[in-house]
């Protein structure tokens, strides 16, 4: 039988085992077999102890994910647009969103005409509630044949190097939180809800790149 006591903490710190219960002690003359077993289940006890402890934290996820919907309706409101300017009239332009990887193929007749049609489609994606930081776009616009464009990619999830600035910039402010990297997210712990939206405030004011959510609060 295992007779257990907690501390203040809720980890187990004591462990009374009696053989002769569960075995005939005649016959268990070495009960080194079941010390084995309780340090086991003691290991087991206090690190799920701790674990709950750890889970009742307040907690919030930091994310950078684009609705693909809505990218598709400002492409469609951008092709609209673009279908009725006088300026491109009999002139060769286009969007073309594609799911798989993520980018928008924006093209026209000149590299002037490409960077026309991307302040329409940042506009346009603005309206649809996904900031312009949200498009990686090359520098160099490419040419082809008659044609010129570029393969914008939107941003999803956080890229290594900008999670590793994120993780310092909060462990710098000296705020009571932690930072853990998961994935493509950040997952942020700590005891005071005003330390979690002090690190909200600090993120979205951060020059990083790329706009960024929160989401999975956690009481």
């Amino acid at each position: 039988m295992f007779l257990l006591t907690r501390n203040h903490s809720g980890c187990s710190i004591r462990l009374s085992l009696n053989c002769a219960c569960c075995c005939d002690y005649a016959q268990l003359r070495d009960t080194s077999w079941c010390r084995t077993v309780g340090y086991l289940t003691l290991q087991v006890l206090c690190f799920a102890s701790k674990m709950k402890g750890e889970e009742k934290m307040p907690s919030f996820d930091i994310v950078s994910e684009v609705d693909l919907q809505e990218a598709r309706n400002a492409v469609d409101n951008a092709s609209r647009e673009v279908e009725s300017r006088f300026d491109f009239r009999n002139v060769e332009a286009s969007f073309e969103l594609n799911d798989a990887s993520k980018t928008i193929k924006v093209l026209s007749e000149s590299d002037f005409q490409v960077n026309q049609l991307l302040d329409i489609l940042r506009a346009k994606l603005l309206k649809r509630g996904i900031e312009g930081s949200s498009l990686d776009v090359p520098e160099n616009i490419v040419h082809s044949g008659k044609t010129w464009f570029v393969e914008a990619k939107l941003k999803q999830g956080i890229e290594s190097a900008t999670q590793k600035k994120i993780v310092k910039m909060i462990k710098d402010s000296k705020l009571k939180v932690q930072a853990q990297i998961q994935g493509d997210e950040i997952r942020v712990t700590g005891k005071s809800r005003d330390d979690l939206q002090a690190v909200m405030a600090m993120v979205r004011g951060g020059d990083l790149g790329q706009p960024f959510q929160f989401k999975n609060f956690r009481d």
